[in-house]
């Protein structure tokens, strides 16, 4: 058995979780906000934050594990090797935007539409948070995204 291809594979699943998960979360509330319905925004609202949890976590989590255990075990120096070590780096920034800053942003945004679930009225505070997580949630997404370049092209 090739241990690197295995790894290899198991890790380009996790990057299909990861980053079609985090493309398809801002389509998600992007259409569903255009209804302007809150019972469709709610809905939509809970589903990326459940998504997030399964699909963004998971696959971060499979992808960084099946990463990191194909480096160790072919004596890859990650620290020494530029591509790696910048794939590390970009990978933890959008990580960091999504624990301390996109998280709490939509736990605030899935306790606001449980009240307006039901077809209430849209809290303007709603719409901050939306603002702010678009912001940061395209900034988070397009860090993988210059990722994959590192990860594909292993510039030198």
């Amino acid at each position: 058995m090739n241990t690197y291809l295995l790894l290899k594979t198991i890790h380009l699943f996790g990057v299909m979780l990861f980053l079609g998960n985090i493309i398809i979360t801002g389509w998600w509330k992007f259409m569903a906000n255009k209804t302007a319905n809150p019972v469709i925004i709610a809905f939509a609202q809970r589903q990326v934050t459940l998504t997030d949890y399964v699909f963004t976590a998971g696959g971060a989590a499979i992808l960084l594990a099946a990463g990191m255990a194909n480096a160790m075990l072919h004596d890859m120096a990650i620290l020494q090797t530029k591509w790696l070590l910048w794939g590390l780096i970009l990978f933890s920034l959008s990580g960091l935007i999504w624990v301390f800053i996109l998280i709490p942003i939509q736990y605030q945004q899935a306790k606001a539409a449980r009240e307006f679930a039901d077809g209430g009225t849209i809290p303007e505070s709603y719409w901050r948070r939306e603002a702010w997580w678009y912001v940061f949630g395209i900034t988070a997404t397009i860090l993988p995204l210059l990722n994959l370049y590192w990860m594909v092209y292993k510039p030198v």
